[in-house]
Formats: C-alpha cells, sequence, structure tokens
C-alpha cells in the first residue's frame, strides 16, 4: 500500500441525500460484494448515479448542506491504494475491493474507512496539499 493522504472532495463534489428519520428498524441491501445495513436516522445518498447509506454520524460530521436535498462532503479524507485484493469492515458492512482501489478514512488515525475504486476516488478528491 501507499502512504496515506490527504484528501479534499473537488468542487463539483455535491451528492442528493436524504435523511430516513422515520420509526423503522432500518433495512439490509446488497452492494461492493457484502450486505449493508441503513437504520434509523442514517442517510440514503445518490453520489452522480451511485446510491449507498451513510451512518447518521459520520454524515453530519462530514456533510454539509448547499441546499435542500443537496449536500456537499467538507470534510477532509486520507486514503491509501492497495496493492491487493482484501476487504474493509464499514458503519454500514463490508466492502470487498480489488488491488489498486483506495481505502479511504473519514480521520487520519485510520478510523471509519471504506474503498472506492481508483477511477471514481480520483474523479471525486483531489490532494490537499
Amino acid at each position: 500500500m501507499t502512504a496515506r493522504q490527504k484528501y479534499l472532495k473537488r468542487a463539483q463534489g455535491e451528492v442528493i441525500a436524504v435523511q430516513l428519520d422515520l420509526d423503522t428498524d432500518g433495512f439490509t441491501y446488497r452492494k461492493w460484494g457484502g450486505e449493508q445495513s441503513c437504520k434509523s436516522g442514517d442517510w440514503i445518498v445518490n453520489n452522480g448515479g451511485d446510491v449507498y447509506s451513510v451512518d447518521r454520524d459520520t454524515f453530519a460530521s462530514t456533510y454539509r448542506a448547499q441546499s435542500p436535498g443537496l449536500y456537499r462532503k467538507v470534510a477532509p479524507v486520507w486514503a491509501e491504494l492497495t496493492d491487493s485484493d482484501g476487504s474493509i469492515k464499514t458503519r454500514e458492512g463490508v466492502t470487498h475491493y480489488e488491488a489498486g482501489a483506495y481505502l479511504v478514512f473519514n480521520d487520519e488515525d485510520g478510523n471509519d474507512g471504506y474503498a472506492v475504486e481508483a477511477p471514481a476516488f480520483e474523479a471525486m478528491y483531489e490532494p490537499a496539499d
């Protein structure tokens, strides 16, 4: 793996999001090669046609409203390029990835992580420095 570096979302990086603010036990769905879960208070995000859920605490600490239903990730991420296939435990479930994907973390210590294929990551993020 390459060394972990700090990145920021590119200017065109807005998403459509709706909070699952309902009295519900939530639901499970399949994505990224594993079962994911969405619970009451989490967010359903449409990121350029890629739809997934984001944990309520993660969303609150990393996204800001731009207009009703439109949000921008404003917090930096730390990412490293993988050199082998693997999987990562996320707050929503497990994501499987292939060599060459990025492992992305919402904090510098490597917590709250997920995987993103390299072309998608490089289109969404730019180095912070």
